[in-house]
C-alpha cells in the first residue's frame, strides 16, 4: 500500500533522509521507531509530498507519487495524524471532524459521512458528548482522539501517524494505542512513527528502526525486539 524507494531528502545542504526504503502491505500496522531527530517524521511529510525528494520513488496503491503535491496524495487516499495534532482549535470538534471529510463532502457523499461519524463516535465516546465544543478546549488526549477521527473520516486507504503519543499522560497514551490496535483489528492500514518503541511494537506487525536518516534495521516484530540493539537502546532491557 505504502513503499519508498531508497528516498534522499534534503533541507538545503543537510541531507535528512539516506537512501530510505521501506514497505507497508494492506492491514498492517508498520512501526517506524527512533530517537528524536532520526527522520521519522521526515519519511511522513516525503510520502505525503510536502517535501522534494531529491532522489528515490514513492509509491501508493501501487501508483507513483513521487512527484505529486499533497492535495493529490490525500485525495487518493491516504490521511495522515500529524504530529502535534494541527487541530483548528477554535472550531468545534464536529467541525474539526467534517474538514476531514470535506473532500466527500464536496463530492455530495453527506449521508455515508453522517455514517461514518456515528462510527467515529463509537470508537470515541467521549467526542459525541464533546461534539459542540471547542477543539482548544480539550485535554491533550481528547485532541489526539480528534486528530485521530479526523484522518478516519476521509474513509483512507492507509493512514500515516505520526508520534500520536507524544506529550501524553500514561493512562491516555495506553488508550491511544488501544485505539490503533483496534483500528487495525479492522483491516486499516497505519505506518506508526513512535518514540514510545516499547507500546508500538506490541501492536505492530513489522518494524524499521531509523537512526540519523538511515533505515538500519528492519524485520518482523519477532526479529527486531530480539536484537540486542533494541533491547537496549528502545527497550531498556
Amino acid at each position: 500500500m505504502i513503499e519508498t524507494k531508497n528516498i534522499d531528502v534534503f533541507y538545503g545542504d543537510i541531507q535528512a533522509l539516506r537512501q530510505v526504503s521501506l514497505l507497508v502491505n494492506k492491514g498492517e500496522i508498520v512501526a517506524l521507531i527512533g530517537n528524536n531527530g532520526a527522520g521519522k517524521s521526515t519519511v511522513v511529510k516525503s510520502i505525503a509530498g510536502l517535501l522534494r525528494k531529491k532522489r528515490g520513488e514513492v509509491f501508493f496503491d501501487g501508483n507513483p507519487i513521487t512527484r505529486l503535491p499533497a492535495a493529490e496524495v490525500i485525495r487518493l487516499g491516504l490521511a495522515v495524524v500529524p504530529e502535534g495534532r494541527r487541530l483548528f482549535g477554535p472550531l468545534s470538534v464536529l467541525d474539526n471532524l467534517n474538514l476531514g471529510a470535506c473532500l466527500r463532502l464536496m463530492d455530495g457523499a453527506a449521508s455515508a459521512v453522517n455514517g461514518d461519524l456515528q462510527k467515529v463516535f463509537e470508537l470515541f465516546p467521549i467526542l459525541k458528548e464533546r461534539q459542540r465544543q471547542s477543539v482548544g478546549t480539550l485535554s491533550g488526549g481528547e485532541q489526539q482522539m480528534v486528530a485521530i477521527a479526523r484522518a478516519l473520516m476521509a474513509r483512507p486507504k492507509a493512514i500515516l501517524m505520526d508520534e500520536p503519543s507524544m506529550g501524553l499522560a500514561p493512562l491516555m497514551v495506553r488508550e491511544i494505542f488501544r485505539v490503533i490496535k483496534r483500528l487495525k483489528d479492522t483491516e486499516n492500514t497505519i505506518l506508526l512513527i513512535e518514540q514510545n518503541a516499547r507500546m508500538a511494537l506490541k501492536i505492530s506487525d513489522r518494524a524499521y528502526i531509523m537512526e540519523l536518516g538511515r533505515i538500519t534495521m528492519a524485520g518482523s516484530v519477532r526479529e527486531v525486539v530480539e536484537t540486542d540493539a533494541v533491547k537496549k537502546h528502545y527497550l531498556g532491557l
